[in-house]
């Protein structure tokens, strides 16, 4: 167990506090306070903890080579989220709820039962649900996309914002095999112009493959995914910022449509 000292303990309180208030952090007050994966991880576990309610669910991020190669790092990284912030489809928010949101094209995956580190990609298939999602990342810190350095990302709860998933499906009733996972393309849309496509190639390659690494990495620091809760498994698509509008995100695979209004 890693234990923060007074400085990272306060950096934790205003994580939380700026998550409450909305009014955002500068990273010049806190750059070089954490300056370790170990350390981040435990400042976002002290943040949860101010937060006061079980973690519902979790978001994979840094899945492709050109998001680890801007944030500078060599591995995916995730973040802890409370139910509050998943969203079933359609889903409306205010722009003035969140603070600097961006815009992603996902898959999420929940499990049926309690999953582990010993897991294969098959039996991962087995074990879960699979749903289209529209993840709207966000941040305590202003001006931070794509620049925040990412100790202090992961501390900040991998910038977690909202998760808008569609309709679940059993895993296996959607893909043939664990292949198929790596075939799902998908549409983004607002106000009915496409802004981009993607491939869930692009998370790492497999999305059950991210959904392994956070299970093994949740493992390794003896926490579980446990049943019911939900992960956003990583982007297809390099984030455009939210705006006011009607978003929509299109998938194959019988996965259907993601719709949310923001006003």
């Amino acid at each position: 167990m890693t234990t923060l000292n007074a400085k990272q303990e306060e950096f934790a309180t205003a994580l939380y506090k700026a998550s409450v208030t909305g009014k955002p952090l500068l990273e010049t007050d806190w750059q070089g306070v954490v300056k370790d994966d170990e350390t981040a991880y435990a400042v976002q576990d002290q943040v949860m903890k101010l937060k006061g309610v079980p973690v519902g669910g979790y978001k994979v991020s840094l899945t492709s080579k050109q998001t680890q190669e801007m944030f500078a790092a060599d591995s995916p990284l995730y973040g802890q989220q409370v139910n509050r912030r998943f969203l079933p489809a359609p889903s409306t928010v205010n722009l003035s709820s969140l603070m600097e949101p961006l815009v992603e094209v996902e898959l999420a995956f929940r499990a049926t039962t309690d999953l582990t580190a010993n897991d294969s990609l098959e039996d991962l298939l087995k074990k879960t649900t699979v749903a289209g999602a529209l993840e709207v990342p966000d941040s305590r810190f202003k001006d931070w996309f794509p620049s925040l350095g990412k100790y202090n990302v992961m501390s900040d709860c991998a910038v977690g914002g909202l998760v808008v998933y569609g309709d679940e499906f059993p895993s296996t009733k959607v893909f043939n095999d664990v292949n198929d996972v790596a075939t799902v393309e998908a549409q983004l849309f607002l106000n009915e112009q496409k802004l981009d496509e993607g491939s869930s190639k692009e998370v790492l390659g497999n999305p059950l493959k991210s959904l392994q690494w956070l299970v093994q990495k949740l493992e390794s620091q003896g926490k579980q995914f446990k049943e019911g809760q939900l992960v956003s498994s990583g982007t297809f698509v390099l984030p455009p910022h939210l705006k006011e509008g009607h978003w929509q995100v299109k998938f194959d695979h019988q996965l259907g449509n993601v719709e949310l209004n923001v006003n």
